[in-house]
């Protein structure tokens, strides 16, 4: 008989919030302390764009390679299963892509 697994069904949640200054709202900010999730958004008038750039940059990256296969660009599937099925095929095929050393 197999043992009860206590995290199964567990929602996943975020440690940290990497936001750029769009996001420096005070209500955001409660909203996200409330649920225990690490912020670190830049701050209006004192944080410059470049701290936060590395973190980003690595979204953004990962959007592009994505961007590159054409039925994700634009979202023909009206399906949400279909869709996610075509993400995930594409992520597997840029991870291979990355493996052998290809550029996506």
């Amino acid at each position: 008989m197999a043992k009860h697994d206590p995290h199964r069904g567990r929602p996943w949640k975020p440690g940290k919030l990497h936001a750029d200054k769009a996001y420096d709202q005070p209500p955001l900010r409660r909203w996200l302390r409330g649920r225990r999730i690490g912020i670190r958004i830049a701050r209006k008038g004192i944080d410059t764009s470049q701290r936060l750039g590395r973190h980003r940059w690595v979204i953004e990256r990962t959007m592009s390679w994505l961007t590159g296969y054409r039925r994700l660009t634009i979202r023909y599937e009206r399906r949400s299963d279909l869709f996610l099925a075509f993400t995930t095929l594409a992520a597997a095929l840029i991870c291979f892509k990355r493996h052998r050393g290809h550029t996506t």
